[in-house]
């Protein structure tokens, strides 16, 4: 078969008639996740697709480095790539008008930045964000991304995942961004058994900003939307900001309380 049939619309591969372009592929992979399942593992893939599972293992690689799925508990979701450009970026929208009120009731109690993110691979997406009267600025913004090994929202989301998982998304030496950041992956483990000990409570001790410290937890949103995490965040030492103590007794209670009125429980920290 000659490069130009390959990649002619509706071509198919001799063996199987399976499409031999990687674009027809990538889309029939992308195809899979049509249903109101949200994660999909490789043998679903590859049954839904007709294609050899290491092939699509080897595609599927390539669309989470780019972004156009992700790795979930079990296999695999749609990345954020894939939901800004589409339709179903609407899940977010969903996740703000839920747990946005929460946000800012937390800001209004507490007088500091409050955040909410979700997981996309090693990186944390901001789908929100509130500030409390007189809080210190904090310098995130809306759709922004941070490292989720040194950020507490990520901590909290990362320690949902089984741990290798981590093994997946992090290489051994990570980024820092400040002198306080996290730069092993084995120290990154040990962070997250102490969250998954701690009723997924993570803290950011300015590992990602110099000066800042912020607590997170996770909330479970719902099956067919998985999980996000709401984190508040302030100067260390701040003159009114309650002790991380309390702001993560603030964080569980909020998260419960919109958990159940989603009607969706709370999920605990992954075990080992």
């Amino acid at each position: 078969m000659t490069v130009d049939e390959r990649t002619m619309p509706g071509s198919t591969a001799h063996t199987g008639g399976t499409p031999a372009s990687m674009i027809e592929r990538m889309t029939l992979i992308l195809d899979t996740f049509d249903g109101p399942a949200p994660m999909r593992t490789l043998v679903d893939v590859a049954d839904r697709t007709g294609l050899p599972r290491s092939s699509a293992h080897r595609i599927i690689d390539q669309m989470i480095r780019l972004r156009w799925l992700a790795h979930a508990p079990g296999g695999y979701r749609l990345g954020t790539r894939a939901l800004e450009l589409g339709g179903l970026a609407i899940e977010h929208n969903e996740i703000r008008d839920a747990l946005g009120p929460v946000l800012h009731e937390l800001c209004q109690r507490t007088g500091m930045v409050a955040h909410l993110g979700v997981l996309d691979g090693p990186e944390v997406l901001i789908i929100d964000k509130a500030v409390g009267r007189g809080a210190a600025p904090v310098p995130t913004r809306l759709g922004g991304r941070m490292p989720a090994h040194c950020t507490a929202v990520g901590k909290a989301l990362l320690a949902t995942l089984r741990p290798n998982l981590i093994e997946l998304a992090f290489p051994p030496r990570l980024p820092r961004l400040t002198t306080r950041t996290i730069a092993r992956r084995a120290e990154l483990h040990s962070e997250l058994d102490q969250v998954r000990g701690h009723r997924g409570v993570a803290l950011d001790r300015a590992e990602s900003m110099p000066g800042i410290v912020c607590v997170a937890v996770p909330v479970e949103v719902g099956a067919a939307r998985g999980s996000a995490a709401m984190s508040l965040s302030g100067p260390i030492g701040g003159d009114r900001a309650p002790g991380t103590g309390r702001l993560a007794q603030i964080l569980v209670d909020a998260a419960d309380a919109a958990a159940r009125a989603m009607g969706t429980p709370r999920r605990r920290s992954h075990q080992r």
